[in-house]
């Protein structure tokens, strides 16, 4: 007989089931070749692209941010913050994005923050939100504009991506209220609780006040900045749930999504967009910014 095990989790009952959900590299045949590609990518854009980098934004070691700045002055803005669970990567690996954006006349800026377990999630968030902050009151002075900054981000990148559409931008700041002309969200983690039973939980130590203060699917306000909602095709089904429940908030306040798959694209693939100009995402950011 099959002993009926409580739900940890909706339907799951254990950790391996969530880990199969929620680990991307399980489903992929070599994720090192997948990690090699950014890498390469990003030693491209560093050899053949003007940038600015390790910036200061904050006053601990991982706050930089680095900028590759379009050829014309006054360009729109793209910030990028990378993915990695919180616990892994930096915006060095990332640099790639900027081959697809500043032939489209578009500044590229990727922000870096401390990692878990030496940081909370509550702490790279706050983290987050500041090299946005430096990004809209900074950019002009390296040819962007300010008015037309968009943001996103992978993975992890995603969900921070969405804290910062969260936050109090005027009471907290002293900005718009929504700085922003348009957000993509790639992958991105919207729910943290299920996080909490996998083989994350070590690094990340998530308890009730951390997901409750960073599951942004569960904290949406009106907001004006257009989103774009999007996943790898061949990601699992909690992914693409993950995308959908923040799609459905974002629209029950009222504001604007799109929703929309890559085909055929793993979890690491599902960016590959933004590193050629003919590249989807590429494209979308560049009408949105237009």
């Amino acid at each position: 007989m099959t002993p009926n095990y409580p739900a940890i989790y909706r339907e799951f009952t254990d950790q391996a089931q969530i880990d199969a959900q929620y680990n991307p590299s399980l489903p992929v045949a070599d994720p090192a070749a997948e990690m090699q590609h950014f890498v390469t990518q990003a030693q491209r854009a560093r050899a053949t692209l003007r940038d600015v980098q390790d910036v200061r934004y904050g006053p601990t070691l991982a706050e930089t941010l680095d900028i590759f700045p379009a050829e014309q002055p006054n360009a729109p803005v793209f910030v990028f913050i990378h993915g990695g669970y919180w616990r892994a990567l930096s915006s060095k690996e990332f640099a790639g994005i900027a081959l697809g954006l500043q032939p489209l006349g578009i500044t590229s800026v990727l922000i870096n923050y401390a990692l878990c377990p030496a940081v909370t999630i509550d702490e790279i968030t706050r983290q987050t939100r500041a090299a946005l902050a430096w990004v809209l009151q900074h950019i002009h002075e390296h040819g962007g504009d300010p008015t037309r900054v968009a943001i996103g981000g992978h993975s992890a990148g995603g969900h921070l991506t969405a804290m910062a559409l969260q936050t109090r931008w005027a009471e907290d700041y002293g900005l718009p209220a929504d700085p922003f002309k348009a957000a993509v969200l790639v992958s991105g983690l919207y729910d943290l609780a299920p996080l909490r039973y996998s083989y994350l939980q070590p690094k990340i130590q998530l308890d009730d006040g951390v997901i409750r203060r960073n599951s942004p699917a569960f904290g949406v306000r009106p907001c004006t900045t257009p989103i774009h909602l999007t996943w790898g095709g061949a990601e699992t089904s909690e992914f693409a749930r993950q995308s959908q429940v923040f799609h459905d908030a974002w629209q029950a306040a009222g504001n604007t999504s799109e929703l929309a798959p890559v085909p055929g694209a793993n979890h690491f693939s599902a960016i590959h967009g933004f590193e050629t100009p003919d590249g989807h995402l590429a494209r979308w950011l560049a009408d949105a910014l237009a």
